[in-house]
């Protein structure tokens, strides 16, 4: 990744969090040598709105330990999806997804793992997910900010693709948590291809009608900073492509 110019990399405990602690040391030694960035992200089956107790609990064990092994790497980010609405409405299904994830970062918080817990802008409609009420999510529970995957929220809503929608999304999180946080942004990006139902399928930028130009120019003329994890089939070459359009902006 260093040899390809590239200075940033998310850790995928998608499928299982497998790592043990001794196994974050050269993982951390590395990653400072070298310079590269680190997030994680945590399980893609968590559900902080289900049903079923112990699906809860296991949910809760899962993003507490992605967010220890993430520490323990260096990483400063995991990013994770808070669940799916269900039967709930979304107010119903907001309130457990809050209270059901509030102590896993006050534990995080109290054991002393600097870690930002990143709940994802999703791109389902039925998942939790939609923008306002991540951004709330984050307001309320200390240790929260946003992932703003703005190709998964082009595919939620079928809008969102222009300067103008993308200068709203930034707008939206400082309105709720403060310009500063601007400057300290995760954010996915890749080609998407959806449906009136959201996102179907992740695609490489060339195939896909995602403006990731001008998010990139909105990124730059807001003064924005953080970390770009690139999601299209072909990672490398498309976080190249989103790199070298970043620094050739006029």
């Amino acid at each position: 990744m260093a040899e390809l110019g590239l200075d940033g990399m998310e850790i995928e405990f998608v499928r299982g969090v497998y790592m043990k602690a001794p196994d974050t040391n050269p993982v951390r030694i590395l990653s400072d040598l070298l310079r590269i960035k680190l997030s994680a992200h945590a399980p893609y089956y968590l559900n902080f709105n289900a049903v079923e107790e112990n699906k809860v609990k296991m949910s809760q064990h899962l993003l507490y330990q992605s967010a220890k092994m993430a520490s323990l790497c260096g990483a400063g980010s995991l990013v994770f999806h808070p669940g799916f609405y269900l039967t709930d409405s979304p107010s119903a299904a907001y309130e457990a997804i809050r209270d059901n994830i509030r102590p896993v970062a006050l534990r995080l918080r109290e054991e002393g793992f600097p870690i930002s817990l990143r709940p994802e802008v999703s791109g389902k409609v039925t998942q939790f997910g939609d923008l306002k009420e991540t951004m709330a999510l984050c307001s309320e529970i200390p240790g929260l900010l946003p992932t703003i995957d703005f190709s998964h929220y082009h595919a939620r809503t079928g809008k969102f693709n222009s300067y103008s929608e993308f200068s709203f999304m930034l707008n939206t999180m400082a309105d709720y948590l403060g310009e500063k946080t601007l400057k300290n942004m995760h954010i996915h990006i890749s080609g998407i291809d959806y449906s009136p139902r959201g996102e179907k399928q992740h695609l490489n930028l060339a195939e896909s009608d995602f403006n990731y130009k001008e998010l990139l120019l909105c990124l730059r003329d807001t003064g924005c900073a953080g970390l770009v994890i690139c999601e299209s089939p072909n990672i490398e070459e498309d976080a190249l492509l989103l790199k070298e359009t970043y620094f050739s902006l006029a």
